[in-house]
């Protein structure tokens, strides 16, 4: 028998269908994934040895959870992927407002409708992505939202205050058998928080003088940012009592696993060849980086992972530009396109400073960082002896973010130069070699070796540091 063959509860019955909890379906669906060798959190990366072991441990627990963690830490993404841990779907009572148990209905209508047509109580299916609640926790936020309202309409039908029936529910009780999360939970006004306590704990709700024992069966989650959580006391104590594991997220501890994420998450075209050298990537995890441990940018907020996907975005996006208006095949992102990431990072960073056009000042100097850190990765001074010497004996060299890619194999540059660029990436289009020459060039300059010109109207000139001066 399939679940299209089960309408009534005397199918149910005769399936022998078993109601679970929803801890209890959550901990069961884990074990089997956990057994089978299967991902848990697919599309969670760098969480594998630090924050999922302790999800694994309080959904065996049975316990409610809160992320702490800054901006851009996947906090809402892990709660979104708790869905997959439900079963794909649920038997309730056909009509039912809070999907209720068809064994053991909880609303009066539903309990009304069973004690009338009994085991041919119609039911229905509800998949598991019906069974999440999300509310981004906002000052203004009122019970009637959560919990639920005196309905006027019920009341001008003729039913009574003292009716439960009068009740139109909120998000909460909408989620019975499901999983809600309340994001930035701090940000919730302190009777609200009660509010919600006196649901999770004693599981009974007031609206409005009228009291109704409510037993929902919900896995409640939640998110905050520590500064919010810890600091401030802006939640109260038995609220934050109530939750039984406390799981802290972060930032990716590695390079590769900030490019990783960064090339998952980035919108993608199908419209263009578009190629992201690896070391232009390692360029933009290092400045994300760079940018979560200075001094002169506010950490209490934290630099999200958003900025290294963003800036992903918009440094290829400025390679497509050129290769469109050079009516090239390939659009590879280059070092002069670097300035096109200004206002993606900018706009993402909260400066200690306050002074006008500091802040590129400090965005410049941490590019340059971590320009010279990639660099330093792929090259030792022994690998550039004889290019210094090629600009000690007068080679000039031109770029810019303009400067059709065919045009920088044209200014006598020898197997030297591609000898070395081979160590950063296959030179198998003009456009890599581009990139790769860029790359290599301003390595050089920042690192002190050669000179270079002020760009301007997007060129810049590399020379040897005699001719420079």
């Amino acid at each position: 028998m399939t679940i299209t063959d089960i309408k009534t509860i005397a199918d149910l019955k005769k399936a022998d269908y078993k109601v679970l909890s929803v801890r209890e379906e959550i901990r069961k669906n884990l074990i089997v994934k956990m057994e089978t060798n299967q991902p848990i959190f697919p599309g969670i990366l760098g969480y594998d040895t630090t924050v999922i072991p302790q999800i694994q441990n309080a959904i065996i627990a049975g316990q409610d959870i809160i992320f702490l963690g800054e901006r851009g830490q996947g906090k809402s993404r892990l709660i979104r992927s708790l869905v997959d841990l439900l079963d794909e779907f649920i038997p309730t009572i056909a009509g039912c407002e809070i999907n209720d148990n068809p064994f053991d209905p909880l609303c009066s209508q539903c309990r009304s409708i069973k004690n009338e047509k009994g085991n041919e109580t119609e039911i229905v299916w509800l998949e598991r992505n019906r069974r999440y609640g999300e509310k981004l926790a906002t000052p203004d936020i009122s019970i009637a939202d959560l919990i639920g309202e005196i309905d006027p309409i019920k009341i001008a039908e003729g039913k009574y205050l003292s009716d439960e029936l009068t009740i139109h529910y909120g998000l909460i009780p909408r989620v019975n058998r499901g999983i809600f999360c309340i994001n930035e939970i701090p940000d919730l006004a302190e009777r609200i928080q009660v509010g919600l306590l006196n649901l999770m704990e004693e599981r009974d709700i007031q609206v409005r003088g009228f009291k109704m024992r409510l037993p929902l069966d919900i896995f409640v989650v939640a998110s905050a940012n520590p500064e919010d959580y810890t600091n401030r006391g802006r939640i109260i104590t038995p609220l934050k009592d109530r939750y039984g594991a406390q799981i802290r997220t972060h930032y990716p501890f590695t390079v590769n696993n900030e490019i990783l994420i960064a090339e998952q998450e980035q919108v993608k075209f199908k419209d263009h060849n578009f190629i992201m050298p690896k070391f232009m990537a390692i360029v933009l995890a290092k400045l994300t980086m760079l940018c979560r441990h200075s001094t002169e940018i506010n950490q209490r907020s934290g630099v999200s992972v958003r900025l290294s996907i963003a800036n992903y975005e918009t440094l290829g996006a400025a390679s497509i530009v050129r290769s469109i208006i050079n009516h090239e095949e390939v659009a590879v992102p280059r070092i002069s396109d670097l300035n096109s990431i200004r206002p993606s990072t900018i706009g993402k960073l909260e400066f200690e400073i306050v002074e006008d056009g500091k802040e590129e000042a400090i965005l410049s100097k941490l590019l340059e960082t971590a320009i010279i850190e990639t660099f330093n990765e792929y090259f030792q001074d022994s690998d550039l002896d004889s290019i210094i010497n090629d600009f000690d004996q007068g080679l000039i060299l031109e770029t810019g973010n303009d400067m059709p890619s065919s045009d920088y194999k044209t200014q006598g540059i020898d197997s030297k130069f591609t000898t070395i660029m081979g160590k950063l990436e296959d030179l198998n289009n003009d456009a890599m070699f581009a990139s790769s020459l860029e790359f290599l060039l301003e390595g050089l300059y920042l690192t002190n070796k050669i000179g270079r010109s002020n760009p301007n109207d997007n060129k810049t000139t590399y020379m040897t540091k005699k001719q420079r001066s």
